[in-house]
């Protein structure tokens, strides 16, 4: 029986559904977290065959303790994932201390977690990436925006999300952000990309070969929904566009992908500029988890299948029989507390009542880049899901 350890398997709270379907693939689940056992959803509970409380998932000492306890008790660990960002580096260390072979190791996190790092790889695979500088003082930074023009974006070369992101229009915004950024932080500064993001997310087998592919489109800005407190908009593609596609895959060949559910961000240019004409697809990140919150959920909505058994599959067995359905575009709407929404929460909720596929308050930890309150909705033709997207976000 293999072991598979799955740190922090209560959050995000849908994350159970992972450890279910590995659990009912025969896989033993041993389930790290610093959350009490007795507060845990009972479906989780349920799809774990043990569950070690820590203090902190931030002590890597009790972590390490943790997973040391389950080697004395059940033999060796073939496994060890989160599935959650901000928790890859310590899986990485796990790994790399525990000699598990599946998996990033801590001499892999160069190139998966730093984005100046991520672009040798992009330019490798023959993707177009923007110009960039580490972030010194003012005359270096200076200089490279003599080359690139303002603005420019800065943001953490090791960062979740679009957290401490910001962009910088002019001399004074450069001066203040390099009086006011935390200097035990380092940042990248890039040139200023004006397009829509456009996802790969894939299911990849051990050999780098995709077992289910789909990506999403984000609209608007990340980093303004956050450092605006902004609607939160994003939709599954009905069906994946095959420049993407083709992006995606030569990505994960690039980057050296094999046994993961990934996350790949593309720029698609909505405007002719430096890195190419409009339409193009360019890089921006890559994240080596599946897409964040409810997004697991959005793709088997938009693709009539289960990725949470996929993925398991993939791991159990290197394969997957799960097949898909007729696909939809699958709408995501996170609303901001506080706004003058046309219609009411309940209101939206009517009208599109046999469109809806969930609805819920998002938690404080996402609310960031999520909103507070979401809906998520299928919909045959994109025009369908505009009407949807004008009705959520209209204010008085």
């Amino acid at each position: 029986m293999q072991n598979f350890v799955f740190i922090s398997p209560n959050f995000p709270t849908n994350y159970w559904k992972f450890c279910r379907e590995l659990k009912n693939n025969g896989l033993r689940v041993l389930g790290v977290g610093d959350q009490p056992y007795e507060e845990m959803a009972q479906e989780l509970r349920d799809s774990l065959n043990e569950y070690y409380k820590v203090t902190s998932l931030e002590n890597y000492d009790e972590v390490y303790r943790a997973v040391a306890y389950f080697i004395h008790k059940y033999g060796r660990v073939d496994w060890v994932e989160s599935n959650n960002e901000y928790w890859l580096e310590r899986d990485a260390m796990l790994r790399t201390d525990f000699n598990i072979p599946s998996g990033f190791h801590v001499e892999d996190l160069g190139r998966i977690k730093f984005k100046s790092g991520m672009k040798e790889y992009y330019q490798k695979a023959g993707i177009r990436t923007a110009r960039y500088h580490i972030v010194d003082h003012f005359e270096g930074c200076r200089a490279f925006i003599n080359e690139v023009g303002y603005p420019v974006i800065v943001k953490p070369d090791n960062g979740v999300g679009a957290s401490h992101t910001y962009k910088l229009k002019d001399d004074g915004e450069l001066w203040a952000f390099l009086n006011e950024k935390d200097a035990g932080t380092r940042f990248i500064m890039e040139e200023f990309v004006t397009a829509e993001v456009n996802s790969y997310d894939a299911i990849i087998d051990s050999n780098g070969n995709p077992l289910f592919e789909t990506g999403n489109v984000t609209p608007m800005s990340i980093m303004d929904i956050v450092n605006n407190s902004d609607n939160s908009l994003y939709y599954i593609v009905k069906n994946l566009a095959e420049d993407v596609r083709a992006a995606g895959r030569a990505a994960v060949k690039s980057f050296g992908v094999k046994s993961r559910f990934v996350h790949f961000e593309f720029f698609r240019l909505t405007e002719d500029q430096y890195m190419g004409k409009k339409g193009d697809v360019v890089a921006l990140e890559v994240n080596m988890r599946p897409c964040g919150g409810f997004s697991p959920d959005m793709m088997n909505y938009a693709n009539s299948t289960d990725v949470y058994k996929i993925w398991a599959d993939m791991i159990a067995f290197n394969c997957s029989p799960k097949p898909q359905g007729e696909h939809f575009f699958c709408a995501f709407a996170g609303r901001r507390d506080g706004k003058p929404f046309q219609l009411s929460n309940e209101e939206l909720a009517a009208k599109y009542a046999s469109q809806m596929r969930m609805q819920e308050r998002i938690p404080d930890a996402l609310s960031g880049a999520m909103g507070n309150q979401m809906y998520v909705a299928v919909f045959p033709t994109e025009e369908e899901m505009s009407q949807f997207y004008a009705d959520a976000v209209r204010c008085w």
